[in-house]
């Protein structure tokens, strides 16, 4: 069978990954991503699933945390070539929210940015620290004359155009002006919201909360965001949500969320 000219690049909150595996699985199944970054694992190292995730043709690196946070990076047919984890910048942050690999011909930086919540206090300042570390570590991935991808949880609202209710969320540390200027910040450097270039002015969401029937009545945020660096850029074909996981019985409150690019052509040693 001849390999797809393109390559699905996707992220998914899976707000645990033991108890959403079969949604996981299920999705992986059906929609066949090439590159997937995971987070909210909720599962130490040892309990990542991994054997789930080989026998649905996967290979995997992952940083694990009991209860709380955790990253993933899957690769369809492959194994990613890890190149860091963690964050730099902060020796002391235990936290697992960060995991970078070489994926498919494209350097990918897995992340889950801080919630950042309640506002003000120390989780904010932790958000607003954390954001300034990753815009100094993004300025390195940028640059390279390699494709990269940066995807994950940002837990940053964008714009107004990016929530279903502005003014019911404008105390959250999501969608506070300093967190809004340090994203735009970080996109100033050269990086392509993917799913915000293909959908233009169309609302468009990725989480949406437990409460009042949020999700079946499309009342969400759009906070999971694919990046891409001025190289891999001007490859992307679509981009999209695969809402249809968010509507299934006691799934996650986020959806995969998806960008098709041509594949990076293979560089060869002269």
């Amino acid at each position: 069978m001849p390999r797809s000219r393109t390559l699905t690049i996707a992220t998914f909150n899976v707000n645990g990954i033991n108890s959403r595996l079969p949604h996981l699985l299920a999705w992986l199944e059906q929609e066949q991503p090439d590159i997937v970054a995971l987070q909210e694992l909720k599962a130490t190292d040892s309990g990542f699933p991994i054997a789930a995730i080989e026998g649905a043709g996967y290979g995997a690196i992952w940083q694990g945390q009991a209860s709380w946070n955790g990253v993933a990076l899957l690769a369809r047919g492959s194994v990613p070539v890890e190149s860091r984890r963690g964050l730099p910048g902060a020796p002391a942050d235990t936290q697992a929210r960060y995991i970078e690999a070489a994926v498919h011909g494209i350097v990918v930086a897995a992340l889950y940015l801080p919630n950042g919540n309640p506002q003000p206090g120390p989780k904010y300042d932790y958000k607003l620290a954390w954001m300034q570390r990753l815009t100094r570590h993004a300025r390195t991935l940028v640059k390279l004359e390699h494709p990269v991808a940066m995807l994950g949880d940002f837990n940053v609202i964008p714009t107004d155009e990016d929530v279903y209710d502005a003014a019911a969320w404008k105390k959250d540390a999501l969608i506070q002006p300093a967190v809004r200027t340090a994203y735009q910040k970080l996109l100033a450097q050269g990086w392509t919201d993917a799913l915000r270039s293909c959908s233009g002015e169309q609302r468009v969401y990725t989480f949406w909360d437990y409460f009042r029937q949020h999700a079946q009545r499309d009342r969400g945020l759009r906070i999971d965001h694919l990046l891409l660096n001025p190289v891999l850029a001007p490859g992307l074909v679509e981009a999209g949500v695969d809402r249809w996981v968010r509507l299934q019985e006691k799934a996650s409150d986020h959806a995969p969320t998806w960008a098709r690019i041509k594949r990076p052509a293979v560089r060869r040693a002269s």
